[in-house]
């Protein structure tokens, strides 16, 4: 079984867990996750299945959508509530449009500074094994994207929590986020819960609307009917660059042979062209089926994941 499953993961779960029971349940040992959840969070979790884990690293780049709540007042080592408190303070004179006025300086393209409970290598090791160990190193910042952030509700007190909505690309950190609005209002703070509801771009099909549980994901499997809630390759491309080809063009495709783009039937093409050289094209055979995925360059496209395709 080749595909996309969008999982809605509980609190309490890391996502290896998802990804193990789902080997399970698709009694295959290819499974794969396209990006990771802490425990705590919940939402979309988007596991590839089968021949769909060659496409995992082009998901894993993509937009992601979230809403988090953020107390003010509280500091923690983990920059989340599940961390020790280091510090705490009133910061009941925090309003809702106090917070709002802080938003713009967080928009746009920003610098963060990977939290030591975050999955970063640190000279061979990652950043959450030495901070199991008490250790803290320093932490060079990372460039980030922040498409969307807004105040969609707000609870007042001697540690007001804002509840706010982050669309960001890859990479970015909401507890991080959640601790320099804090530094910002200088109250600090931290993130109270994250829920991730997208992980694309608008229209994608990697919604929570169309997420499963993994009680419902057993219950379709005992029933049988566990392919229902499988989507195909294609779902993961729908936005990509798109080419049809016919037969022939996908023998050579499937023998690592580029094509010319005036080689193409007129109309083939969609979505075009590719915002760059590295931008992943979808070549799609008859029936459309995804047979690989390509880079286009030069006129021409060349394959650089070649998929077997259905019979």
């Amino acid at each position: 079984m080749d595909g996309i499953v969008v999982v809605d993961k509980s609190a309490g779960m890391t996502s290896h867990d998802v990804v193990d029971a789902a080997r399970r349940l698709f009694a295959t040992t290819r499974v794969g996750h396209t990006g990771t959840l802490d425990p705590d969070a919940t939402g979309v979790l988007v596991l590839c299945i089968g021949q769909a884990t060659r496409l995992a690293s082009y998901l894993s780049a993509v937009q992601k959508h979230y809403v988090a709540e953020v107390i003010f007042g509280v500091e923690t080592d983990t920059q989340d509530l599940s961390g020790r408190v280091v510090a705490e303070r009133n910061a009941s004179f925090l309003t809702r449009e106090t917070v709002e006025a802080l938003l713009p300086r967080f928009r746009g393209t920003i610098q963060q500074i990977p939290p030591m409970v975050s999955a970063v290598h640190y000279r061979g090791q990652r950043l959450y094994e030495l901070a199991r160990k008490g250790i803290v190193v320093e932490r060079s910042p990372r460039t980030v994207q922040i498409e969307h952030l807004a105040v969609v509700a707000f609870q007042t007190g001697t540690h007001p929590i804002a509840t706010i909505e982050v669309t960001c690309s890859t990479g970015t950190y909401i507890r991080t986020l959640a601790a320099d609005l804090g530094t910002a209002a200088q109250t600090g703070g931290c993130m109270r819960s994250l829920r991730r509801l997208r992980a694309g771009r608008p229209g994608c099909a990697f919604t929570i609307e169309n997420a499963h549980t993994l009680d419902a994901l057993r219950a379709y499997a005992v029933a049988g009917r566990l392919a229902q809630v499988v989507l195909p390759l294609t779902a993961a491309v729908s936005d990509w660059p798109q080419v049809r080809l016919n037969e022939a063009q996908v023998r050579r495709v499937q023998h690592g042979q580029h094509l010319r783009l005036s080689e193409l039937k007129p109309g083939s093409v969609q979505n075009w062209p590719p915002d760059s050289p590295e931008a992943p094209v979808a070549l799609l055979g008859p029936g459309e089926a995804l047979c690989a995925v390509a880079q286009f360059r030069d006129d021409r496209l060349f394959p650089v994941r070649v998929l077997r395709t259905a019979e």
